[in-house]
């Protein structure tokens, strides 16, 4: 006999600022995907970088999405609380020798390209030329006696070699099938700093893992993000969801709404008494 897994979709904002059209808009079609086919939305905080995330933040995150009639189960996920689940993941990673330590500032990255005359870039700024990646241990341990920061990167060619000649695919419910090509396009990817011991694309792989998460729904942001996710799945031995990455809302002037831009806030709209157009 068949079992159908069941539905279960998220919606994971970070309380960096107050959420915006484009995460009404997200949030709404994960829940109402779930609720379509009698399956569970979950809500997740991903608050690892807890300098910038606040509690007020959070706070309006709940009066928000309730305002935009959605609910949730309880309790809700918050990443911080889960520092040592993504501490074993990259454990397992670093036991496979698939991880490095990296140096380099942002600065030093750009330099090496200038210098190089390397261009690449992927949705994330410059990929990686891979300074750090030929440091000797010697030259290593004597960076991390300095106290130097650092960041624990993917050894992309290592990892690949694991793949051996598999083809990695994932599926996205608009652009179909997907072959996941990370190499080109996000190179040696950060997963940890010295700091912050995890990253997005580690956390969220693993939060998705253990959330037994079945569709992931985000913006067509974070489509080139998947190629690694789907890498990260197959080293920890996860299974991969379906996904649907949907197309990013934008204003009367044909900008997206983000946080930085100091785009109008569901806040701000719920005071003022207005509604949502969708």
């Amino acid at each position: 006999m068949n079992i159908t897994p069941q539905v279960i979709t998220r919606f994971a904002p970070s309380p960096t600022g107050h959420l915006h059209l484009g995460h009404a808009y997200s949030a709404k079609l994960a829940y109402d995907f779930a609720r379509k086919h009698s399956g569970r939305f979950l809500l997740r905080i991903e608050d690892i970088d807890q300098d910038r995330c606040k509690p007020e933040y959070e706070q309006a995150i709940y009066e928000d999405l309730e305002w935009v009639g959605l609910t949730w189960e309880m309790p809700v996920r918050r990443q911080s609380d889960h520092m040592s689940d993504y501490k074993q993941a990259l454990d397992i990673l670093d036991q496979k020798g698939l991880l490095f330590p990296c140096f380099c500032t942002r600065k030093d990255i750009r330099r090496e390209i200038e210098e190089s005359g390397r261009a690449a870039h992927s949705s994330e700024g410059p990929l990686y030329p891979g300074t750090c990646r030929a440091l000797t241990e010697t030259q290593r341990q004597s960076q991390l006696d300095s106290g130097k920061p650092y960041a624990l990167r993917l050894h992309m060619a290592k990892a690949l070699e694991l793949m051996g000649h598999q083809t990695l695919t994932w599926t996205d419910l608009e652009a179909g099938e997907q072959t996941a090509t990370p190499e080109t396009l996000l190179g040696d990817a950060v997963l940890a700093r010295k700091d912050i011991p995890t990253s997005y694309h580690l956390s969220v792989v693993v939060d998705d893992h253990q959330q037994n998460i079945s569709h992931v729904i985000r913006g067509k942001d974070l489509f080139q993000a998947t190629h690694l996710h789907r890498l990260l799945q197959f080293l920890l031995g996860y299974k991969t969801p379906v996904y649907l990455h949907h197309d990013l809302l934008t204003d009367e002037n044909g900008w997206r709404y983000a946080k930085r831009d100091n785009s109008k806030t569901l806040k701000s709209m719920r005071e003022n008494g207005e509604e949502l157009s969708f």
